[in-house]
């Protein structure tokens, strides 16, 4: 958060910087599908907050700040009267990353058990390449879903049901 904003995206992990690609543009059209649709539920709903490309933490001492792509936090663990300043306190219930086109497996998985670690229920990868979307929780089976597969999430989050490609189209 003490870092220039040099429009440089930037994570913090084990302490060190680590300078990121800027995304490209199929990345920021899947984001932005995944914000819309989960931002229309939750917000109908006043579940909680949804944000995209910002900062939380995942772990302290060494400190790590991540920047999922999107995040849900509820208002149960983020109350809406709390406005963070500069990272929440708290994890989000819900991560999702979009694949990009360098990103290797070995590294992605590395990332959602840093998530999972840090408390967050549910991480989301979305591989534009295969138009799939992979499903992790903490001490289960990973899930799969296709392009065409509905997803349900749990009671949480509303019990919201989405078609995985919708984010895709």
């Amino acid at each position: 958060a003490k870092l220039p904003d040099d429009d440089q995206l930037l994570e913090l992990v084990r302490g060190e910087v680590v300078r990121m690609n800027m995304p490209n543009f199929q990345h920021g059209f899947i984001s932005s599908n995944i914000v819309g649709h989960l931002r229309a539920h939750v917000t109908k709903r006043q579940l909680g907050r949804v944000i995209d490309n910002s900062g939380i933490i995942t772990r302290r001492k060494p400190d790590s700040v991540r920047g999922p792509d999107v995040a849900f936090f509820s208002y149960e663990r983020l109350p809406k009267s709390v406005k963070p300043k500069p990272y929440p306190s708290v994890a989000p219930e819900l991560v999702f990353e979009v694949r990009s086109p360098d990103d290797r497996w070995p590294k992605v998985l590395a990332k959602v058990a840093e998530y999972l670690e840090a408390d967050v229920l549910l991480v989301c990868v979305v591989d534009p390449e295969t138009e799939t979307l992979h499903a992790y929780a903490a001490d289960e089976p990973v899930r799969l879903f296709k392009a065409g597969d509905r997803m349900k999430f749990p009671a949480w989050l509303g019990n919201w049901r989405v078609q995985v490609g919708r984010f895709f189209e």
